[in-house]
């Protein structure tokens, strides 16, 4: 336990203390400076708060008039300070907050698109689950909460190093009777009964509520798988009307959101015990103090004000030292923050680390087109799928790659792109830039113009050539609404999805161009007529594509058939 506790300190610290050295660290120095000095400045009211409890109390008994309305100035005073500090303390924490999450947004950002994570996590890794959700919700907690339990531990530690010397000297000596008519004494006694009722507390907070760090983390998880598969349905609309599937989406989503129930239920209850707990210890720290300072107000060695300083200030000790029970809910949902973010970190690092070794499949660049030699490719799980492929297409000599589904025809053509980790050989792949068109295209949100110049800006292309490349390809009547807002995705028919994959390479001008089913949504005619535009382009691009339809044979010089042919044949054109 002790371990894992100091795991958990590690992570979090690995994970903050960046941002701190980093190009924006003058700025967030000054405003945690000047946070501090709030929360500092906080403290000292509630010391001269403490002292304004004696002397108010005191003038009550006295029935000291005008020390009763002097009293009542001084409180003014000190209440119009102390909302000024707590106003800024809010503000200010809360600027440092969005400031720090953004820089490790942007940082987790970069690490999880760079060296194609996003894709190879899922490969590797199936367990990271929700990157999104990690990025998104976890990040916010984890700056906002690292912020509020920081302050929380300062003011915590010096309130008590504070009050510790008003409790010493307002409490006394305790003289406690002994056997055989002797007596010992307790100096200070009251802040020895602070202290064992703090310790005990935290001690016991511990026990009850240590399984809320799990329960937290499985909670998270439940809640994002339940809210990425909403997600998936609202992207999916179409195809699950069209198959009639809204039972099947019902019952997948309500096994889900059964998960989370379940463990919400046991979250709740582990909170109820917690709160039981809490509640029970908070109400008891009420009148804890004047029990224990009952027998010198008795024996009239202290007033009433004094009773009233000796309570407040035994307040302010105790809830010093009972910072982790009162925080104890706050501070179990962070670790599961912590440890979300940490595994996902960690999973980022070692795909790295992955990709700066030496590829079983290398790739090479250089020349002009294609050409595969003595490729194995493999499963994830290590069975092989395709052994010895040997491929090669350059400039005018298109490829086609045919077989039947489960060959390995998308694999080669993730391997070539880099993507596929699994297998070993050599593919050499030619200088400039290449462009791969999947059976169903990427449109990401924004406008049609967006959508037709990915992964470029729209802005980077003239509107002239926008226009013109949708008119090549049949979509002339998009033309109108480059500069509108949709969900693409959505609004355009596959069909019209695959021409506009065809717009953007008219667009971009690769060297080489690898198409997979890329016209599988057209009939013939239209399949035709946008091989044409590539054949007859006039920078020349590679080609090489992968598809079903007999009818794309007729652009292709070179045939290779997964299913009838060795592969080495087939690589001879």
């Amino acid at each position: 336990m002790a371990e894992s506790r100091r795991n958990f300190l590690r992570e979090a610290w690995d994970m903050a203390w960046p941002y701190w050295k980093s190009e924006e660290k003058w700025s967030a120095g000054g405003l945690l400076v000047t946070i501090i000095a709030l929360n500092l400045f906080t403290v000292w009211l509630n010391i001269r708060l403490n002292f304004w409890y004696k002397d108010f109390y005191n003038a009550l008994q006295k029935y000291n008039w005008h020390a009763f309305w002097v009293q009542f100035g001084i409180f003014g005073l000190i209440a119009f300070f102390w909302i000024v500090a707590a106003v800024y303390g809010v503000y200010l924490r809360q600027g440092l907050q969005i400031r720090w999450r953004r820089w490790m947004t942007h940082r987790f950002l970069e690490n999880w698109l760079g060296d194609q994570a996003y894709y190879r996590i899922q490969l590797h890794y199936a367990g990271t689950d929700n990157p999104d959700q990690r990025i998104s919700d976890d990040l916010a907690s984890f700056t906002g909460t690292s912020i509020d339990l920081s302050m929380g531990l300062l003011n915590a530690a010096v309130t008590l190093l504070s009050f510790l010397s008003i409790l010493w000297v307002l409490s006394g000596s305790l003289t406690v009777p002994w056997l055989g008519g002797g007596h010992f004494t307790i100096p200070g006694y009251m802040f020895f009964a602070a202290l064992f009722y703090a310790v005990g507390g935290t001690w016991l907070t511990h026990k009850i509520g240590s399984p809320l760090a799990r329960l937290n983390f499985n909670q998270q998880r439940f809640e994002a798988d339940f809210r990425f598969s909403l997600v998936r349905l609202r992207e999916n609309a179409e195809n699950v009307a069209f198959y009639g599937g809204e039972g099947r989406e019902f019952d997948g989503f309500r096994g889900r959101f059964s998960y989370v129930v379940g463990n919400w239920w046991a979250l709740i209850k582990r909170r109820k015990r917690l709160n039981w707990f809490q509640s029970g210890y908070s109400q008891m720290a009420v009148i804890f103090p004047f029990l224990v300072a009952a027998p010198r107000y008795f024996s009239k060695a202290i007033q009433l004000g004094g009773l009233m300083q000796i309570a407040t200030a035994f307040g302010q000790v105790q809830n010093s030292l009972s910072f982790i029970v009162n925080s104890y809910t706050e501070i179990a949902g962070y670790q599961a923050t912590v440890e979300r973010l940490a595994t996902f970190r960690a999973r980022l690092a070692e795909i790295e680390a992955e990709r700066a070794k030496e590829q079983p499949i290398a790739v090479e660049q250089g020349g002009d087109g294609v050409e595969v030699s003595r490729l194995d490719l493999d499963l994830p799980d290590g069975r092989p799928l395709r052994q010895e492929i040997a491929l090669k297409a350059s400039p005018g000599r298109p490829l086609l790659i045919v077989g039947p589904s489960g060959a390995g025809k998308s694999t080669l053509l993730r391997a070539i792109a880099g993507l596929w980790p699994f297998g070993r050989g050599k593919i050499r792949i030619g200088d400039g830039r290449s462009l791969f068109l999947p059976q169903r295209p990427y449109l990401p949100l924004g406008t049609l113009g967006e959508a037709l110049t990915y992964p470029r800006a729209a802005n980077e292309q003239p509107a002239e050539s926008l226009v013109e490349a949708l008119d090549a390809v049949g979509l002339s009547h998009l033309a109108d609404h480059l500069s509108e807002e949709a969900n693409w995705a959505q609004k355009l028919s596959i069909g019209e999805q695959q021409r506009l994959a065809f717009a953007r390479v008219l667009l971009a001008r690769p060297e080489m161009v690898f198409l997979d089913e890329a016209t599988s949504a057209l009939d013939e005619a239209a399949e035709a007529s946008l091989y044409r535009l590539l054949r007859s382009a006039p920078w020349h691009p590679t080609i090489v594509s992968v598809g079903h339809h007999a009818t794309l044979k007729r652009f292709h010089e070179n045939i290779l058939d997964f299913a009838e042919q060795p592969v080495s044949e087939a690589a001879a054109g």
